[in-house]
Order: structure tokens, then sequence, then C-alpha cells
């Protein structure tokens, strides 16, 4: 039995949840506690940790992939096709389980390669782009290059404010 994400509509993931789980699959539906704003209320709610994906874990042969797949708000299983689907490795399915029963602040941070382009979302550089060139915890290089004059200048970020 192997770990699969599945991808959902926008904010169908208790929803495809909630299916699977009456039909008896082991679903892990990782949620944060994140402060949301309601009718002018603030109030600790929980939010799924990756929005629009979910995980299962089963035997997948065909007649349990097309029975995944009639989920109402379920859009795809990860994967080239329903004989080679993406396996999730177990360390970072139970790295993630360990995490969510830890309590233990968490937030959202972005996927970041170096090289690639980003902009930066907030903060006075906001919708400045250019590559990210280092990163090390928490923070990154910034380089902002000049075509014409091929010259470039970096600056260091906090990626807690970079957008892919």
């Amino acid at each position: 039995m192997n770990w699969y994400a599945l991808w959902t509509r926008s904010h169908c993931e208790q929803l495809v949840c909630g299916q699977l789980a009456a039909k008896g699959y082991e679903t892990f539906l990782p949620r944060l506690a994140a402060w949301k704003r309601r009718g002018g209320d603030r109030r600790l709610a929980l939010q799924p940790m990756f929005p629009g994906y979910l995980f299962v874990r089963h035997a997948m042969d065909k007649a349990s992939y097309v029975d995944v797949m009639k989920s109402r708000g379920l859009v795809r299983v990860l994967g080239e096709r329903w004989d080679r689907l993406a396996v999730l490795p177990d360390a970072e399915i139970e790295a993630i389980g360990r995490l969510v029963d830890s309590g233990l602040p968490a937030l959202p941070y972005p996927w970041l390669r170096t090289g690639q382009p980003v902009r930066i979302a907030h903060g006075p550089l906001a919708g400045v782009e250019g590559r990210l060139m280092e990163k090390k915890e928490g923070k990154g290089m910034l380089v902002l290059s000049v075509e014409i004059l091929q010259r470039s200048v970096a600056v260091e970020i906090d990626c807690t404010l970079v957008a892919a």
C-alpha cells in the first residue's frame, strides 16, 4: 500500500476526504490553524496545509483508481496514468503527520529553487522581479539584472516575501 496525492477542486479537500473515508480508504488531510476574519470577527480555524490536495493510502489497481476518481470534487490523482501514479514516500507523510500532531505553529512556505525567476510580494521591494540565486535558512540572494549593461546587483531577502 502506497500513499498517493489527490488534486481537488478549490475548497473541496474535506468533501473528497469524507467520500473516500466513507468508502473505506485511508485518507490524510493535514490542516493548520490560522486566523480567519469573517463577518468582522477574528477566529482560529483549521485550513488545509496544502490547499487543493489530500493524500490517500491504498493498493491502487484499475478498479480502485476508478472508484477513487468517482469522488465528487476530485480533479485527478497525481501521476502520468492510472498505472503510473506518483507515489509519495512514507517518510514524507510521517513527517507531515508528526508536525500536525506536535501542535507547533507552522506557516506555508514558498517552494523555491535556485535560479528560478521570482517576484517580491511584500515589503519595500514589492513588485520587484529577479532571480533567486542562493537560498539558506529562510534567506535568499535575489539578483536583479540590467540586460543591456550586462550587469547585476544582488540583495539578501527573506524568502517568505517571495512568490515564484
